[in-house]
Parts: C-alpha cells; structure tokens; sequence
C-alpha cells in the first residue's frame, strides 16, 4: 500500500508518518542549506529547526532571483547584447520556477515535521487528503 503525499513533495523525502521520514527529510534539507550548516549538532537533533533555517535561505534565494529578473536589463543592458539579457532572463524564469517550487516543498516538509512534533496541534495539521 502507498502513503499519499500532497502535489510538491519531495520524491527524495519519505512520507510523513513513516520510518525513515525524519532521516530523509533531514538529509534532504542538509543539501538546501549552505555546506557549513552540516557542523552544527542542532540542526539535525532539530528538523524543524533545520526546516526553518531552509525555508529562509530558499525564501531569500527566490527574492534575490526576483531582484535579478526585475534588473537584468539596466544592469547588464550596456555589458551584454540584448540576445544574451534576453537569455539570462530565461535563466530566471526557470530557475526562479524550480526555486519557488523548492519552497513549496521545503513548507509541505516543515508542516509535517512540525505536525509530528506537535500531533493535536491544530495549526500545523495540513491535509494530506488525495484529491479525487
């Protein structure tokens, strides 16, 4: 029998509610999050510390790929002929697609880490209901 997850789950992060889930979601959010956080104890005795801590460096990520997209033209308008800005836009698009999708998944991980810390807690109870 297989466990539903919701649409944006990570294929790498096992389900909630099994076994291995905690372990694959802590290595997971480890490859999110600069090399240097892998010295820190904490973070993994902590998932949803380490949640977090991810969800801010992705969020952050996101914003700066915004900043980039909104400027790429002023700023590389008279250092990069317009077929190439045209082209580092594309690198925007896509990659800012991929990170917000990152982000999405990174906060469906963090819902269950924290419903699995907190089970009657009625703020980080999240659906994990198939739509039919």
């Amino acid at each position: 029998m297989s466990t539903y997850v919701p649409p944006g789950w990570p294929a790498q992060v096992h389900p909630p509610g099994s076994e291995r889930f905690e372990d694959t979601a802590v290595t997971w959010l480890l490859e999110l999050v600069p090399p240097e956080y892998r010295r820190h104890g904490v973070l993994r005795r902590y998932p949803v510390a380490l949640a977090r801590m991810a969800r801010h460096h992705v969020s952050a990520a996101v914003e700066a790929a915004r900043e980039g997209f909104r400027t790429a033209r002023i700023e590389l308008g008279d250092v990069v002929p317009p077929h190439g800005v045209d082209a580092v836009l594309d690198v925007y698009r896509e990659e800012g697609a991929r990170m917000v999708a990152l982000l999405r998944a990174i906060e469906l991980v963090d819902a269950a880490l924290r419903a699995r810390e907190r089970p009657g807690d009625p703020r980080y109870r999240r659906p994990f209901t198939p739509k039919i």
